[in-house]
């Protein structure tokens, strides 16, 4: 029986929406680097945040599920922004995904004094693979304890993470 990748363009839109859903709480409550300089080719860099001041690549441990699209990237910040938008607060950081088919995923924090290291942007990272392995998805393929955020961000499509302060840091995650 074939566990990876799962197929059906409805398992994709669900995955999509739950995952969304559930990582808003995670956005909410709070790899090997290698330093190299920003891409000429990122528009978005000057406009949603500044130049990356780090980046790394993460080689994925899972696939691009065929029926990803870029609706289903659009359904998946969807749920996060909804779930945040629930909170009795306001959210503490944006989540959004940009190009022309929604491959960028950009999270820029709201209030000074958030995600303004490169250490504290993995601790995020890590706080929302913590509870991306509380999917039923990830069960279902039996890879909680195995993939992170970035494995399910590769499962959507999404090519590129970029985490910034709104000010002076950003820190890009390249996804292989």
């Amino acid at each position: 029986m074939r566990l990876w990748p799962p197929a059906g363009r409805r398992f994709c839109a669900a995955a999509a929406i739950l995952a969304g859903a559930v990582l808003g709480g995670a956005i909410l409550a709070g790899l090997t680097a290698v330093a190299t300089p920003a891409s000429a080719d990122d528009r978005h860099a000057g406009y949603y945040y500044p130049d990356p001041t780090s980046r790394e690549t993460y080689t994925a441990r899972s696939f691009t599920l065929p029926e990803t699209s870029r609706k289903s990237r659009i359904a998946f910040v969807t749920g996060i922004t909804s779930e945040q938008n629930k909170a009795p607060y306001p959210p503490t950081a944006a989540i959004f995904a940009k190009g022309s088919e929604a491959e960028k995923l950009i999270i820029v924090a709201l209030d000074e004094g958030r995600i303004d290291t490169v250490y504290r942007a993995r601790a995020i990272f890590a706080q929302m693979t913590a509870v991306a392995r509380l999917l039923p998805v990830f069960s279902e393929l039996g890879v909680e304890d195995y993939f992170t955020f970035f494995d399910l961000a590769k499962m959507l499509g999404f090519e590129q993470i970029t985490i910034s302060n709104g000010r002076d840091f950003a820190h890009q995650v390249l996804i292989q």
